[in-house]
């Protein structure tokens, strides 16, 4: 189904292809994406979630019931995987990452949490059709090639609530500035308005929750605060001076070290199941 002239799937399906109109390796390699994660959990010992990822987890807190069985999709490190745990009768988590399941598996063995289970599988090649309370994911959709099928399966194996979540924008003020005086900037494509909009094609209207954050990036050096904030930059020649300039707008020196905090915001977007 196509609304107001759009294909919204078809969209999402388009954005995928980076700035030079290549996949990613990430999205379609398994490799890759393993070798990703156990790189990221590369002496990785110890379970702590994103700083941000607290004020999520008090707003998902509402939405779920103490006898949820709950599927949680992509779970990565755990930014909401425990603090599930200790709120509903039971959770199984599914990812496609070995490194994943294993450092979860570990954590929930040390945090004394038994009502956990652990699949190693990509959702979207999943057979089971076992009924969950709650269908929930969160950051997990940028593999999703076709976001439509992924949505509709989530609706299908929820019997009483889907949670679609993902941080979304603005971006870094700074390259926004730049984005103004004329810059070419690798914006993010994909975002949770994205998602709406193929629910709505979809025929689901969801609610969504905008939860607001903020992230506080700390430097060693000036020139690791530069290198880190230049990489969106597409230009292949542009203003060190401007750059530094309008970078320096919104960084602070404080002991020797190089502050950088700006706001963002989180998008629950959640329906209750429907038969489509």
């Amino acid at each position: 189904m196509k609304t107001d002239n759009f294909d919204y799937i078809e969209l999402w399906r388009q954005a995928i292809v980076d700035h030079k109109g290549n996949i990613p390796n990430r999205l379609n390699d398994d490799a890759a994406e393993e070798a990703f994660w156990s790189s990221r959990l590369e002496g990785k010992t110890q379970h702590k979630p994103d700083p941000y990822a607290q004020l999520v987890q008090q707003e998902l807190r509402f939405l779920l019931n103490s006898d949820d069985h709950v599927l949680e999709i992509g779970p990565g490190w755990g930014n909401y995987t425990f603090a599930i745990a200790e709120e509903v009768r039971k959770l199984t988590c599914i990812d496609s990452s070995k490194s994943i399941i294993s450092f979860l598996a570990s954590q929930a063995n040390e945090k004394g949490l038994e009502n956990m289970e652990l699949i190693h599988n990509k959702w979207e090649c999943e057979k089971k059709r076992e009924k969950y309370d709650v269908v929930f994911g969160f950051n997990c959709y940028y593999r999703m090639n076709d976001i439509g099928d992924t949505l509709l399966k989530m609706n299908e194996a929820a019997s009483r609530l889907v949670i679609v979540g993902m941080t979304t924008g603005p971006e870094k003020p700074h390259y926004m500035e730049l984005k103004q005086r004329g810059y070419t900037i690798n914006l993010r494509k994909r975002d949770y308005i994205h998602i709406l909009n193929v629910l709505y094609q979809l025929g689901i209207l969801a609610d969504c929750k905008i939860v607001k954050l903020k992230s506080k990036k700390i430097y060693s050096s000036y020139e690791e605060m530069i290198r880190d904030n230049t990489t969106k930059i597409l230009d292949q020649h542009y203003s060190d001076h401007e750059v530094k300039t309008i970078l320096d707008k919104y960084v602070v020196e404080k002991e020797g070290k190089y502050e950088y905090e700006y706001p963002f915001h989180a998008a629950l977007m959640y329906w209750s199941p429907k038969i489509i």
